[in-house]
């Protein structure tokens, strides 16, 4: 299994409980797969560093999972068919961005638990 990590951006126009569907929607893909949801970051919504679709905002969401290589052309498949998703990208990590993450991820927990 090899470990993924994608970033996707969420149209601004959405509603809280709209943005969680399209994340669940997203979740249950991998989950039906069989894929190990290793951890999940919600970064709100920020502004665009340029015009996507006339839009200067999206929602953010990270999504760090290990699952089998093919599974990524099938959820890109996905995020491309549904009309909420700005723009995604998806990145094997390596042995070193997988170290990175778990300090990044380290790193939130401590800044949470003040």
């Amino acid at each position: 299994m090899n470990h993924y990590e994608t970033v996707f951006i969420l149209t601004p126009v959405l509603s809280d409980s709209q943005v969680e569907e399209a994340v669940k929607k997203f979740e249950d893909f991998l989950k039906s797969k069989d894929a190990e949801i290793v951890h999940q970051e919600n970064w709100g919504l920020r502004k665009l560093a340029y015009q996507i679709q006339l839009k200067r905002n999206g929602f953010y969401h990270l999504v760090e999972f290990k699952a089998d290589g093919s599974i990524v052309g099938e959820l890109e498949l996905l995020f491309k068919r549904d009309e909420r998703v700005l723009r995604f990208l998806t990145v094997k990590l390596d042995k070193h961005g997988i170290e990175w993450a778990e300090k990044r991820r380290e790193k939130l927990k401590a800044s949470s638990n003040k």
